[in-house]
């Protein structure tokens, strides 16, 4: 197996809700998404999929609990004015927010949003991570 991920999909209980708040956020609908069964992002070599939880569970084989499940999903950036700017943005389309913006014990500066389903982003500047032209983290 490649060492790569392709796709991370979204398990949501409202699929229209879900996708007008990441369509608030700047996110573009695919053209492949199927309207009310299914939204796919684009993300820059990977997709996000916006699916219904009960459908995503029992797809994969798993017993939805209805809690989080053991997954944040991250969004890093170059400035701390940008994490600042994105979490705003995030309360604003419907996130719920986390925590606050602030500079982290690893000498980075980070804040939580939640989505509406529960799904916790985390908006980070990674100084040991820098960002390459597409904004793609480059590990040390």
């Amino acid at each position: 197996m490649d060492q790569r991920v392709s796709l991370i999909t979204l398990g949501v209980a409202d699929l229209e809700r879900s996708l007008r708040f990441y369509e608030r956020l700047g996110w573009r609908r695919h053209a492949d998404s199927v309207d009310g069964e299914v939204a796919f992002f684009d993300v820059g070599g990977m997709v996000v999929a916006l699916w219904g939880r009960e459908k995503l569970a029992a797809d994969s084989a798993v017993s939805d609990g209805g809690g989080w499940g053991g997954v944040t999903l991250a969004h890093n950036v170059r400035t701390p004015r940008e994490v600042d700017s994105i979490l705003a943005d995030a309360v604003a389309a419907g996130a719920t927010l986390g925590r606050s913006g602030a500079p982290t014990p690893w000498g980075g500066y980070s804040g939580v949003f939640v989505d509406p389903d529960g799904h916790p982003w985390e908006v980070a500047v990674n100084p040991g991570w820098p960002l390459d032209a597409d904004g793609r983290p480059q590990l040390a």
